[in-house]
Formats: C-alpha cells, structure tokens, sequence
C-alpha cells in the first residue's frame, strides 16, 4: 500500500489533540487529520467528532519531504456534485455584485438609522 497524494486509505485514529487527531495508516505510517478537515463545517471541539480507536475514511490531501502525512476527512467522502456549485455557475459576476451591493445598502441604511437615533436625531442641537 503506498501512500500518494490522492489516495483514500482506511486508518484508526490514536490520537488526539486541539488541533487535529493521528491516523494510523498501517506499515507503520501515521498521518494528521487537522481539525479544518474532520468536517464540512466549523469544528470547535473535535471530540465531538471523533474518538481515539475510530476507524475512518481518509484521503491523502499531501506528503512532505520530510514524511509527515497530511490527512482530510471531510475530502474523502464520496458525494454528488453539489447543486450549490451549478447555480454558482450561471450566475453572473455582474448579478453577484448587484446583490452584493443592495445587501450592503440595506445594512448600511440600517446602521445610520440605528446610531442616528441613538445620538438624538439629525437636526437635535444641545445647548
């Protein structure tokens, strides 16, 4: 079994730390998971997620020259394209800004109104 960039490979975790859990890969290698790449989304705990002894699915994101292993989860799983990607695609730059632009309008519009009148309205004059 070698292990290249790319590779999806089954390994036990038996470690883990704040940044990230140890995979063993077998032959005697072992790789690191960093927290970024246990799930799709934010992981503040990764202890939540996994546990020392799990057996996971991992795949080989690169191998450094001096033999570290560097290891995602979240990449190994096999999933459909995303429909996300598909409306990303038809959509516009120029729509993309646009929309941009009214949201930031509006939160900015909202913003004035709220510190204006917290400091007493536009014209109010202290004597």
């Amino acid at each position: 079994m070698s292990i290249e960039v790319g590779s999806k490979l089954q390994g036990k975790v038996t470690g883990i730390t704040n940044f990230g859990a140890f995979v063993e890969l077998g032959e005697g290698k072992t790789g690191l998971v960093h927290i970024s790449e246990v799930a799709d989304n934010y992981v503040k705990d990764i202890n939540e997620h996994l546990s020392v002894g799990d057996e996971v699915k991992v795949k080989v994101i690169n191998v450094e020259k001096d033999g570290k292993i560097g290891l995602s989860i979240k990449k190994a799983k096999d999933r459909p394209a995303r429909q996300r990607n598909t409306r990303e695609r038809t959509e516009s730059f120029e729509s993309k800004m646009n929309r941009f632009l009214k949201d930031s309008e509006d939160r900015l519009a909202s913003l004035k109104k709220h510190t204006e009148s917290r400091r007493g309205g536009r014209g109010a004059k202290r004597g």
